[in-house]
């Protein structure tokens, strides 16, 4: 004789206990499914989260502009094209003037990270260049990838940015040289910029604790600056060298040796890549030489566009900024990055700063007065260095 069915509130029937966790799964999967805006979306997830897993870079593509690639000019359209063509396998993105305080407020506010001080002061901030130094840290920390200016154009695909040598798996970073002149280290003016790495063009994998660290670092000097000048973060006044070392390369150098230094266990400085003829790894960070990221500039023996190490090519027409935030400008002699680091010319320019200040009161007033109108140096001579075309000092 057949048992009889359980009552209600006995035992579970042993057919149904096999398929309940088969059913549950189905149940969580539909829902997250359901959740998603698309499938795409979630293919995309699951295509990113694996790269992570297994060590690679995001294959994604970050820039940021003032408008969206539809509404490119036809130069950044060309710069922009660049990288979509040589890595047709990543994903290309442009964060703009309109979207970008959105990105910040979903990633770092309530239903993120939850880091209410990093929306404040980003909401805060009206100094251009500033917002666009901190966006690119925050994404990269948010999403890693590559994050690359506007103005960059690609010379070779991403996937070259990493010798055969090195193993992407051992790799968290890879950046490189952009300014390396360490003789100028004592200088009153090009001390604080002569040795550092550049941040117009790097990779990184997402949540890396040195880029929290470089944001944290920016967010406290902000508060300093506003606190000294009593001043709201958005009324702050910066020059060119407190955006350098504030937020600009010296910023990221300094974050990277030190992030070098702890991972290393021993301390990390600039002579680690003085003359960098190779590429080296230092704590999982990669560093390319000069060549790589900055080739061109008529410094530090950086090599042309031409060399097979040279990457991008940086065409500077987004690199309009200093005017809001000006160089220290002599009254007769004017800029000393004029002479782009040529030892002679910067010689020159100290030795006449330094008559100049010995001179009396009425002596400076009539030199300053015969200084030829729009004439940047005294008897035009540290302007004799040629330049690159449309070439910012450093």
């Amino acid at each position: 004789m057949r048992p009889s069915s359980p009552a209600v509130g006995g035992y579970v029937p042993q057919r149904i206990r096999r398929t309940l966790p088969l059913c549950l799964g189905l149940f969580l999967l539909i829902l997250f499914l359901s959740s998603a805006s698309s499938f795409g979306e979630f293919g995309a997830e699951l295509s990113y989260h694996a790269s992570i897993k297994t060590g690679h870079f995001p294959k994604k593509i970050w820039q940021t502009w003032k408008v969206d690639p539809l509404a490119f000019e036809e130069r950044d359209s060309t710069t922009a094209r660049t990288w979509m063509e040589k890595n047709p396998g990543h994903r290309y993105e442009v964060l703009t003037d309109q979207n970008d305080l959105y990105y910040v407020e979903l990633h770092f506010g309530p239903s993120g990270l939850n880091r209410p001080d990093i929306v404040y002061t980003y909401r805060s901030l009206t100094a251009k260049i500033i917002k666009a130094d901190l966006l690119r840290y925050l994404v990269m920390y948010v999403e890693g990838g590559l994050y690359t200016d506007i103005d960059v154009e690609a010379l070779k695909p991403v996937e070259r940015f990493i010798p055969d040598r090195f193993d992407e798996k051992h790799l968290d970073m890879v950046i490189g040289v952009e300014i390396d002149q360490p003789e100028f280290h004592n200088h009153t003016i090009l001390g604080r910029k002569c040795k550092s790495f550049c941040q117009w063009t790097f990779m990184c994998k997402p949540k890396l604790p040195v880029m929290m660290r470089l944001i944290d670092n920016i967010l406290r000097w902000l508060n300093d600056v506003a606190r000294v000048q009593g001043k709201p973060i958005s009324e702050i006044e910066l020059d060119f060298d407190e955006v350098i070392s504030g937020t600009g390369p010296s910023a990221f150098t300094s974050a990277i040796l030190k992030e070098m230094s702890i991972r290393s266990g021993r301390e990390v400085d600039w002579n680690f890549f003085h003359n960098l003829g190779e590429s080296k790894m230092v704590g999982g960070i990669l560093v390319l030489t000069v060549e790589a990221f900055a080739a061109g500039q008529g410094h530090s023996d950086s090599g042309n566009h031409n060399a097979k190490t040279a990457l991008v090519k940086h065409h500077y027409h987004a690199s309009g900024w200093p005017t809001s935030h000006p160089r220290y400008s002599h009254p007769v002699y004017g800029e000393v990055e004029l002479c782009n680091w040529e030892p002679e010319c910067v010689k020159r320019w100290d030795a006449d700063t330094a008559a100049f200040d010995a001179l009396s009161p009425e002596e400076q007033a009539r030199q300053i007065a015969m200084k030829e109108p729009g004439e940047s140096v005294g008897e035009g001579e540290a302007s004799s260095v040629d330049l690159p075309p449309d070439m910012p000092f450093p």
